[in-house]
């Protein structure tokens, strides 16, 4: 099962450096990795990148088969990353990477031991993550119904994704803010990925019902619902605004680009964190809008496991971080308001 290895930021003349033996071992753990473990694009990338970084260290010191890899030479080079100012989270990352390649190649027949089976790697600092108070994310939801929040010469949607020539430009606008309102909706509105959001198709959405079927990591569907203002803003977009900037390219993309196209999670994060700015709120992105989203639904008094669910995590632990934010959030307000604090 070969691979193409993804090129990013120079790995590909690395990858084309290493000797033939090695560089094959990264083209067949590029496809395990996208077809066997059904491991997203992004992910893919990160370890194909992780992988070719310690094989060239591991060239550098006279290896020119996977056989010749040792737990040694691993530990060099995380020790190497982290000399060079590698972040904790980056080197758990790259710990995680090699174990999963020794993993395979042992499996594989390339190497006589899972040499990095035993690989110890520094255990990431969870920092809380920024989460808008209730107030400030309905003023970013709803900022963009304001038309001074999208003008033809300026304002976050002009900035972020400018509107087609059109005989009326204005007409080309009013659709790009009304896109802008239902993704803002659909963030905060669900706690989506920004992936997800932008990979919606119209028929994922059941208006009936009031929930949308989004597609999460390694491919896992989910359904999640949304609210009443979620559903007047998908409402307006849908009448109003997707078939003003629909082309036949669009096809079935729920959210669409100025120019018709689905609509790019980059250009997303760019809307979102435009509008923030100009809603004067602290520097937001979805994820921040996740994160905002989770917090609200353990302060209102959700079950965990059920907003595990709704966030698309295979594990509580992931969705855990949101009750610490919840917990310091309350010690803030005793701090403040409680006389003997």
């Amino acid at each position: 099962m070969g691979g193409h290895v993804p090129a990013a930021n120079g790995t590909q003349a690395m990858h084309d450096a290493l000797p033939a033996p090695l560089r094959d071992a990264v083209d067949e753990f590029a496809g395990y990795l996208a077809s066997v473990r059904n491991r997203s694009a992004h992910t893919v990338r990160a370890y194909v990148g992780d992988l070719v970084s310690l094989l060239d260290h591991a060239g550098r010191m006279g290896c020119t088969e996977v056989a010749d890899l040792s737990l040694d030479t691993v530990r060099s080079w995380l020790a190497r990353q982290r000399t060079t100012g590698a972040a904790r989270t980056s080197l758990a990352r790259r710990a995680a990477a090699a174990r999963t390649f020794s993993a395979w190649a042992h499996r594989h027949g390339l190497l006589p031991t899972d040499v990095a089976a035993t690989l110890a790697s520094p255990r990431p600092r969870r920092t809380l993550p920024t989460v808008l108070r209730p107030e400030q994310a309905t003023l970013l939801v709803e900022r963009p119904a304001h038309p001074a929040a999208t003008t033809v010469s300026g304002g976050p949607a002009a900035v972020a994704d400018p509107p087609p020539s059109a005989d009326d430009p204005s007409v080309a606008v009013e659709a790009v803010r009304l896109r802008d309102r239902v993704l803002l909706e659909l963030l905060y509105g669900t706690g989506v990925r920004v992936s997800e959001v932008c990979g919606i198709d119209t028929a994922d959405v059941d208006q009936d019902r009031r929930v949308v079927r989004v597609r999460g990591k390694g491919g896992r569907e989910r359904t999640v619902p949304y609210g009443l203002p979620a559903q007047r803003a998908l409402d307006d977009w849908l009448r109003h605004g997707r078939p003003v900037l629909a082309v036949p390219e669009s096809r079935d993309a729920l959210l669409l680009g100025a120019r018709g196209g689905r609509l790019h999670p980059t250009m997303a994060r760019r809307i979102v964190g435009d509008h923030a700015e100009a809603a004067g709120l602290p520097r937001t992105s979805p994820h921040a809008l996740r994160h905002t989203a989770a917090t609200h639904l353990l302060e209102g008094g959700a079950d965990l496991r059920a907003v595990q669910e709704l966030l698309g995590h295979s594990s509580l632990a992931s969705t855990q971080i949101y009750t610490h934010v919840s917990v310091e959030r309350l010690r803030a307000a005793y701090r403040q308001a409680h006389p003997r604090a």
